[in-house]
């Protein structure tokens, strides 16, 4: 979907830059599938704040999504492409011929009419979920699994595509959004196609408001915080961090630190992001 800008008749309007909402054919979700969306501000269970920068934003609903595509062999026509407040891709609601309603993050290209499925036997389409197994060498995938059943957890924002590289016995090898490249067990389920939305990336907000609709506060620079706030922090004037290498303002390494530690799942990586 191309971009969009303002007439700067503003400040804000003045660096606003837009996706258009042409490809959006519906302004009322499913009643069906929506459910409350409780804010927590970035608060823990006890009032305490472990994420910073969250509070405020405009109210939202979650949209349930199927993300393990289990209604194997049926398929569906699509009948909406929606907005959701709750990622940066579009969604599309499926209608099955037993009366089931789904949403789907709907893949780029797809569009009302047009008919889903999933399944092995499903044909290699855009929009349809098969096993990795299923999924011919070279096909571009999203929403794609890492245990069998549990949903798709990974590729799954705007303009994301992982690529299929072969499949051999057990795994299938994947090259990821990141350049890493990652063995996935066969069985698990991916989607055909690239996420909705492209432009995604080259949209600008234009003013600091827009950023408080979407429930994110001020952020503020270490270097200009007092030494008890930030590592960053004290000096007279304005002054250099004076230290090798900037800190988080918990004092850890930050900027290309390596901060992964689920050590169980490093024999799936065959090659790393961080290599060239």
């Amino acid at each position: 979907m191309p971009l969009k800008t303002r007439k700067p008749t503003t400040p804000g309007q003045r660096g606003l830059v837009l996706q258009t909402t042409d490809d959006i054919t519906t302004r009322k979700p499913k009643k069906s599938l929506l459910r409350p969306l409780k804010k927590t501000g970035g608060r823990n269970g006890q009032g305490r704040i472990t994420v910073r920068h969250r509070g405020g934003g405009h109210k939202r609903r979650y949209r349930v999504i199927d993300f393990k595509r289990d209604k194997f062999g049926v398929p569906g026509e699509v009948t909406t492409i929606e907005y959701d407040p709750n990622r940066s891709s579009r969604i599309a609601l499926i209608k099955y011929p037993d009366g089931d309603w789904r949403y789907i993050v709907a893949p780029n290209g797809l569009k009302v009419g047009d008919t889903v499925q999933s399944g092995p036997d499903a044909p290699i389409r855009t929009g349809n979920a098969l096993p990795l197994n299923a999924i011919p060498a070279g096909t571009t995938v999203h929403n794609v699994e890492l245990s069998v059943g549990k949903g798709a957890q990974i590729v799954r924002s705007a303009g994301s595509s992982a690529q299929v590289l072969a499949s051999e016995d057990k795994y299938s090898l994947l090259r990821l959004p990141s350049g890493e490249m990652r063995n996935v067990l066969s069985t698990c389920m991916a989607t055909i196609g690239q996420v909705s939305a492209l432009d995604h990336k080259n949209t600008k907000l234009g003013k600091a408001g827009r950023k408080r609709h979407m429930g994110r506060r001020p952020e503020v620079r270490g270097v200009v915080m007092n030494p008890r706030d930030h590592p960053h922090g004290g000096g007279e004037g304005r002054s250099p961090i004076g230290m090798p290498g900037p800190k988080t303002p918990w004092g850890k390494p930050a900027l290309g630190a390596r901060t992964r530690r689920n050590k169980s799942t490093n024999k799936f990586i065959v090659r790393r992001r961080y290599q060239k």
